[in-house]
Formats: structure tokens, sequence, C-alpha cells
């Protein structure tokens, strides 16, 4: 799996933009990668020291309307802690308020 195939997009919500001061950047990530493939991926991508990974599984909502019903995609999120003396991810400075 390649860099660009397992961090798939950014979150960008008040929550993760606020957690920008302590260097954690947010992302959606492939559901089969790993911590440490996640580490690599984001250290090739952005060029920055990686300190932490945490993920976290997220199962679909059950979706209803009307006699139709669904399930919403079910995904993999991770938060990335950089290590203090690494420089920001410059994507994301663009954004913070």
């Amino acid at each position: 799996m390649e860099a660009r195939d397992i961090i798939l997009k950014p979150v960008v919500t008040e929550k993760s933009m606020n957690e920008i001061a302590n260097k954690k950047y947010t992302f959606i990530v492939n559901k089969n990668a790993n911590k440490i493939q996640i580490k690599k991926a984001v250290e090739e991508i952005f060029g920055v020291d990686v300190e932490k990974v945490f993920t976290m599984n997220y199962m679909g909502k059950m979706k209803r309307m009307g006699k139709y019903e669904g399930r919403t995609s079910s995904y993999k999120k991770a938060i990335v802690k950089l290590k203090p003396n690494s420089k920001g991810i410059e994507f994301f400075e663009g954004m913070q308020a």
C-alpha cells in the first residue's frame, strides 16, 4: 500500500482544528492500515516527525427513509501527534483561526 492510499482525507471540524495547537492532526485513513503504516505515510507525505498515532474504528449507523433503510459507511480515523521539535503540516495551518 502506498502512502497516498493510506491517508484518505483530513478531518476539518471545530474540535480537530483546536487540537492543532497541541500538534495533533486528524485524518480519515484506510481501514486496513495499522499505526506503523499511518505513521510512515504521514512522515512521507508531509515531511514531519510523528511521535504517536491514535486510531479509532467507527461502524456505520443505520438510517431510514420511509420503507427504505440502509447503513452509512464505516471508517477509520487517526489522530497523529507530532514531536515538539517538528514543523507543522502546512495544509492545516491556513485553516486555523
